[in-house]
């Protein structure tokens, strides 16, 4: 068998493939052979020793993974072998099979597909998390999204539809434009144009009730001007700190240093909030189950719809984690590790 390795910080070509004998699993575990998994930004802030969560190299990224259960242990009595499941690995869902837990397995109903699985926790499961779980959203609410082209981009605009937002503002390079459009998001070239100024002028001089950043260091501030009285900050990445596959100390630093704080006394006399979203840190598992469960519902229902940017084989992982870094994808990555597609 083969998985995904980091064996140190660094660009992409520290990345590396190894071979190693296939996991057994315990009583209350479960042999998953791997056909998806997801990328996400976390994992390349991880490879440049940026995320500070993730265990001490050598280790194997890969926070969610779909696939077919192929071995269970002595005590699991749910599930069996050839079942459909998304996994939610934690780490470890670069590999051909991981071994986990019975309880962090989800069978697949037979209408969804490998890729809409893969696709769905870290982004849709955190965009979810922000808007629903802290925010309640309502009907008529608007909305400033950071990244508006990526995964929780345009998971955000998938849900701010479902639940009746009335605007989402989404910040984007100029070539995404066309793209964030046909999403119906307000486009707003994260380049050229003051996104807190836009976001007053569609609300009537009020500002958004929701703004989504994942970008941190001065944008953050940028982003809770753009709030209206009463209006929720949801601060879930720190983008600026990444230029390039490898790690820029000048880049992190300046991130850092810009990073805002923010008054109590301004923030209650505004009735602003400011919510700090970290899913790989969240306690309660239960709360991220319950998210999973309304998603699956609404991806039935058709009000969701994951939308995949690309598929690549994990072979050229690298490859992949470039496509992120430079900024090309529209929605998610996907790395491909089905036996079907193995030469």
């Amino acid at each position: 068998m083969r998985k995904v390795v980091y064996p140190r910080t660094g660009g992409v070509d520290s990345i590396e493939i190894i071979e190693c004998p296939e996991p057994v699993p315990g009583p209350n575990q479960v042999r998953v052979g791997v056909h998806r998994a997801g990328i996400n930004f976390a994992d390349l802030m991880m490879r440049q020793g940026l995320y500070g969560s993730n265990p001490d190299p050598p280790f194997t990224p890969g926070y969610e993974a779909s696939g077919e259960i192929l071995e269970i242990g002595s005590e699991v009595s749910s599930l069996s072998c050839g079942d459909r499941v998304l996994a939610m690995t934690g780490f470890g869902g670069y590999s051909e099979q991981v071994v986990l837990d019975s309880n962090r397995v989800i069978k697949l109903p037979d209408s969804v597909t490998y890729d809409q699985a893969a696709a769905i926790p870290v982004t849709y499961g955190t965009a979810f998390h922000m808007l629903v779980h802290l925010g309640r959203i309502a009907e008529g609410d608007t909305v400033l999204v950071h990244h508006a082209a990526g995964g929780v981009g345009t998971a955000v605009a998938q849900i701010c539809k479902s639940y009746g937002a009335s605007l989402v503002i989404g910040t984007a390079s100029k070539p995404k434009k066309e793209f964030v459009e046909s999403m119906g998001v307000k486009f707003v070239d994260s380049g050229s144009e003051d996104f807190v100024s836009v976001c007053k002028e569609l609300t009537d001089g009020k500002g958004v009730h929701h703004a989504l950043d994942p970008v941190g260091g001065n944008n953050l501030m940028k982003s809770y001007k753009a709030l209206r009285r009463g209006g929720k900050l949801y601060f879930f990445g720190a983008s600026n700190a990444v230029k390039g596959d490898k790690r820029s100390v000048i880049s992190a630093l300046r991130m850092w240093r810009n990073t805002p704080s923010f008054d109590p006394l301004k923030m209650m006399s505004s009735n602003k909030a400011v919510f700090g979203v970290h899913m790989g840190l969240l306690d309660d598992e239960s709360i991220f189950k319950g998210h999973l469960s309304t998603l699956s519902e609404m991806l039935l229902n058709r009000q969701i719809d994951p939308i995949i940017d690309s598929v690549w084989r994990f072979e050229d992982v690298a490859k992949a984690q470039m496509h992120m870094h430079e900024r090309r994808n529209r929605g998610k990555i996907l790395l491909d590790f089905s036996p079907s597609s193995r030469a």
